[in-house]
């Protein structure tokens, strides 16, 4: 047998491949090369509450931690972003900063260039100036309030609904696409307020699932349920299980990266265990989603969590992240994240979904284009069930694959998108199957014809 090569040179052949898979196995970061973790002890370090209670939450905080490894003007440019620009307030989990600059010289510079931190700590110089946010860009870009059928209870797609139990996380991460409920208010934004005790707003929860038996699948988030006291979570859950017709809960927690001491505490671990049993009993898949954006946040601490939470029963542990220039928006961040989650922590990836259109974030948003790229770029590597579906969630459609628009003006950025149910809101609308639904790609990634026509619209 013969191969034609055609123009292909013997130096072209051997250039090797366009990724090069390498095993790196997961490794706890030296917190104590941070000068005020110095004196830390890994039993410390090992115990949630000593993370929660040193979590970082302005500026100053953040100084007495990094010490004089990073300089005043990187703290003055938080300053501005936290005055101004934040839609979230700040509050990072120890676990978390010390994923950042985990190896080689900490500075002013590595700091400013870590792709943990560029999300997690945002400043006023990552934004942009020229379109700071799209004209399109809304704080409900998702509508889930709109689809709100009892306090903190979206129903979008048929067969599921969203449950959000709390408006608090152990950590808030800069680009958190429900910006307009969670967390504290900011000079930005004046966040919505949930209002009802929680046992009245979980009851109302149970009581719509029995009145819509054709709602099989439960996401149970917030904020994160690691901040719901964990014998109350366990009686929501319980109160799920209940259901006959409820099959699929998941539980949504970027705690299990972020804060991985609380899922590994005695209380939380048999907590679950018994969930885990009863959901298994009854046929029902009990699944943990979490949000790891990149490889640096994996350790041997968040495999630790994932492989408990498996011992014990739940069936899935699964990734949800988000695609974000200066973060991950590389072949190789992604699958370098994907084989860790896959083959280090025992966390199958499962979705990257493209930044939503909140303000202040087209910094980190991509366009449509490029997540078809990235999708192309990922196919061959990862084992078949590993390998992430990159997805754009469209406003008032929901997940959509990126290769399933209908049409795309890449002049303007405008792709265009259709779907097969209606949400909540639209039960009487006719129209709703037959519509076109826009998305809008940055326009600073447009070229100048598109920008200049965004900018006669403004």
């Amino acid at each position: 047998m013969t191969v034609d090569l055609g123009s292909r040179t013997p130096d072209a052949i051997s250039t090797g491949q366009p990724y090069e898979y390498q095993r790196r196995p997961l490794v706890e970061p030296d917190w104590t090369r941070f000068p005020g973790w110095r004196h830390v002890t890994r039993d410390q370090w090992e115990s949630a509450q000593w993370q929660r209670v040193n979590c970082v939450k302005n500026v100053k905080q953040l100084q007495a931690v990094l010490g004089d490894l990073v300089g005043e003007t990187f703290y003055k440019d938080l300053i501005e972003d936290q005055k101004a620009l934040a839609t979230m307030s700040m509050l990072v989990t120890p676990q978390m900063l010390n994923t950042m600059m985990p190896t080689g010289p900490m500075s002013t510079e590595a700091f400013y260039l870590d792709p943990v931190r560029r999300y997690m700590i945002p400043v006023a110089s990552d934004r942009r100036t020229d379109w700071p946010s799209h004209p399109y860009a809304s704080r409900d870009s998702l509508h889930e309030h709109d689809m709100w059928v009892a306090e903190g209870l979206t129903h979008r797609y048929p067969t599921k609904v969203l449950a959000e139990l709390l408006s608090t996380c152990p950590q808030y991460c800069g680009h958190c696409t429900r910006m307009d409920l969670v967390g504290n208010s900011t000079p930005a934004v004046d966040k919505l307020k949930l209002t009802l005790k929680p046992v009245d707003r979980y009851a109302a929860h149970i009581d719509y699932l029995k009145a819509h038996p054709g709602v099989r699948d439960v996401v149970v988030s917030g904020g994160d349920v690691a901040n719901v006291p964990w014998r109350n979570l366990e009686s929501y859950l319980m109160s799920l299980l209940s259901i006959e017709t409820v099959r699929d809960i998941r539980l949504a927690t970027k705690a299990l990266m972020g804060l991985p001491q609380h899922w590994l505490q005695p209380d939380v671990v048999e907590g679950l265990e018994r969930v885990a049993r009863t959901a298994a009993r009854r046929g029902v898949n009990l699944a943990i989603h979490t949000h790891v954006n990149h490889a640096q946040s994996l350790t041997p601490l968040v495999a630790r969590a994932a492989q408990t939470a498996l011992e014990v029963g739940v069936r899935d542990v699964r990734n949800q992240g988000v695609l974000m220039r200066g973060v991950n928006a590389t072949t190789a961040d992604l699958l370098d994240l994907c084989f860790a989650l896959q083959g280090e922590a025992g966390i199958l990836p499962y979705y990257f979904y493209m930044c939503d259109m909140i303000p202040n974030a087209e910094h980190w948003r991509v366009p449509v284009w490029q997540a078809h790229q990235l999708q192309h770029d990922m196919m061959g590597y990862l084992p078949g069930y590993a390998t992430p579906r990159i997805v754009c969630d469209v406003p008032f459609v929901g997940k959509r694959w990126v290769h399933m628009l209908t049409e795309y003006d890449r002049e303007r950025g405008i792709s265009y998108w259709t779907k097969n149910y209606r949400t909540s809101i639209e039960s009487a609308d006719g129209e709703a199957l037959t519509k076109r639904f826009p998305y809008y790609d940055p326009i600073d990634t447009l070229p100048k014809s598109g920008q200049d026509w965004w900018a006669a619209q403004a």
